[in-house]
């Protein structure tokens, strides 16, 4: 039974997650601060009492996958870029601005940007690829794709009304397939750090297509 408690708790802290951005829908930092506290402190707590998980080795830097993530992540960066510019005649992106939570403007967009990018990252990577992967691979099964799908589920509430269906399928199909990746890089090095620098270089991404759509508004 205590095997499974990392996986059932990685699951209750992504619902609330889900009913907080699908739901409640606070402004943007009230809901950064609720994140902190299920995807950080939860694991970090829940830690303390299971010293099997080594949650504090996930954050130990290795130089060894380091040029693979920077050239995963210039990549992933270029394509997402790329896509855009090729679906932007084909599919209307305007519903990104106006489903963005609450304080987000055009005037709050770039430190809003800048925390997504460095931090809300790193958060999601310590939680989806640490907590719910790395710490889950030697006891339980599926755990690869248990959070690779987790990943993408979480997303669902904050995607809802950007696209139309078959975009949206494409979308989590993507961020499955994007978690399944991130485990990958990390799985070797037993760390997040890899993983985060990809992560990163995806934030910047679509932040870039969201200041271009900005100023198209």
């Amino acid at each position: 039974m205590r095997r499974c408690l990392p996986a059932a708790l990685a699951v209750l802290c992504s619902g609330v997650m889900l009913l907080v951005d699908g739901v409640w829908q606070p402004g943007y930092w009230v809901k950064s601060a609720v994140k902190l506290l299920l995807f950080l402190a939860v694991p970090l707590l829940y830690g303390r009492f299971d010293r099997s998980l080594r949650l504090a080795a996930l954050f130990c830097p290795s130089r060894r996958g380091l040029p693979r993530a920077i050239a995963l992540g210039a990549a992933v960066y270029a394509l997402i870029l790329a896509g855009y510019f090729l679906l932007r005649g084909v599919v209307d992106f305007s519903p990104v601005l106006s489903n963005l939570p609450a304080g987000v403007t055009k005037d709050t967009f770039l430190w809003v940007a800048l925390y997504i990018s460095f931090v809300n990252s790193l958060l999601e990577e310590f939680f989806f690829r640490g907590f719910a992967y790395l710490s889950l691979a030697g006891r339980m099964r599926g755990a690869f794709l248990f959070s690779a799908v987790l990943f993408a589920l979480y997303h669902t509430a904050m995607m809802l009304g950007w696209f139309p269906l078959p975009i949206f399928l494409l979308a989590l199909a993507g961020l499955t397939a994007g978690g399944g990746l991130f485990n990958w890089l990390n799985a070797r090095d037993g760390a997040i750090w890899t993983s985060w620098l990809v992560h990163m270089c995806a934030n910047f991404a679509i932040n870039t297509v969201g200041m271009l759509l900005f100023a198209q508004a």
